[in-house]
């Protein structure tokens, strides 16, 4: 069918094209400033959620790790006055002898020639760790018959790589750990300290004297040596994964609580000292008693709203290295 676009048909669409372009024009007309500032604040924030750790005082000791061998401070050798046969052994391992105690016979006889037995005897006092004989071998004055040692009086010997050798001192504090007591520490001192590097290895000699012995600890076994380096005593101590580098500084985020009570994170920047294990002292930044994000705070920000899920014990000190 075909439209009449003439007469009052035309002068209608006319009016209705009009009318919708200011319809259309009406809607685009921009909110007034009341309605934006409603958007605005009706904005949803992220929260985010995160352990936290209160900073604390305490001690952090800080140390190097090294690997030792468990012998007597005084180990002689047995010697024979004379070479020839084993004719009597007259101790065995573990027995406690006297000096100049017989601890074996030697016959020097030879073909055609008969001589009188020959006494082995003990140089020391102590026990005895070995015996190298049987009856019947062949002993010369250069072969030991046994071994005498004062098991009582223990020492660790350990090698110190070169690097270190500037914190090696005589009287220096150490902690010993065996695998036949897991989970105990026997105290020790440095005791010893060689002048001089061996020129093979390039490290130092270095002993250590037990602070005592119950009887835990034998000759022949290996000990896991803690050499304690530095001591600091009544120090901000915080987790060291607490702190993160942001922008070349050191830092950490707090916690606070704005006008409605919600959690909020503070960024801080610290000066870090020492670290031990998975701690570190903090020198300046943060005081003792402040609540410390300890979890959770890689994506956070100055003013991040914060869900503390849990809050972790606060480090109590050197029963912790």
């Amino acid at each position: 069918m075909k439209i009449n676009t003439n007469g009052p048909a035309k002068a209608a669409l006319i009016i209705l094209a009009a009318a919708s372009l200011a319809a259309a024009l009406t809607g685009c007309k921009p909110k007034d400033d009341k309605e934006a500032k409603a958007d605005a604040a009706g904005e949803v924030k992220t929260l985010f959620a995160v352990s936290t750790i209160k900073a604390a005082r305490g001690e952090l000791k800080d140390y190097l790790e090294f690997g030792g061998d468990v012998s007597a401070k005084t180990s002689v050798s047995a010697l024979p006055d004379a070479a020839g046969k084993i004719a009597e052994v007259r101790v065995s391992v573990g027995d406690r002898v006297e000096k100049n105690q017989v601890l074996a016979y030697v016959d020097p006889s030879r073909p055609g020639m008969t001589y009188e037995l020959s006494a082995v005897k003990a140089p020391v006092a102590g026990t005895v760790t070995a015996v190298n004989v049987v009856v019947g071998s062949m002993v010369s004055q250069q072969l030991a018959v046994a071994t005498v040692s004062k098991i009582d009086a223990l020492q660790v010997t350990m090698n110190v790589p070169e690097r270190y050798v500037s914190k090696i001192k005589l009287g220096q504090n150490a902690e010993l750990r065996f695998d036949a007591w897991p989970g105990t520490v026997f105290p020790a001192k440095v005791s010893e300290v060689s002048p001089v590097l061996d020129s093979s290895s390039r490290s130092m000699s270095v002993k250590l004297e037990p602070a005592s012995n119950d009887g835990k600890i034998k000759a022949g076994m290996f000990a896991r040596v803690k050499l304690i380096t530095d001591t600091k005593t009544d120090i901000v101590i915080l987790p060291e994964s607490s702190v993160i580098a942001r922008f070349g500084e050191d830092c950490v985020y707090t916690v606070s609580t704005d006008e409605s009570g919600q959690s909020v994170a503070r960024r801080q920047v610290v000066t870090p000292g020492i670290r031990v294990d998975d701690k570190i002292e903090i020198l300046s930044g943060v005081k003792a008693g402040d609540e410390v994000v300890a979890r959770g705070q890689t994506l956070l920000e100055e003013g991040s709203l914060l869900n503390v899920v849990s809050r972790l014990e606060p480090i109590s000190g050197s029963e912790n290295n």
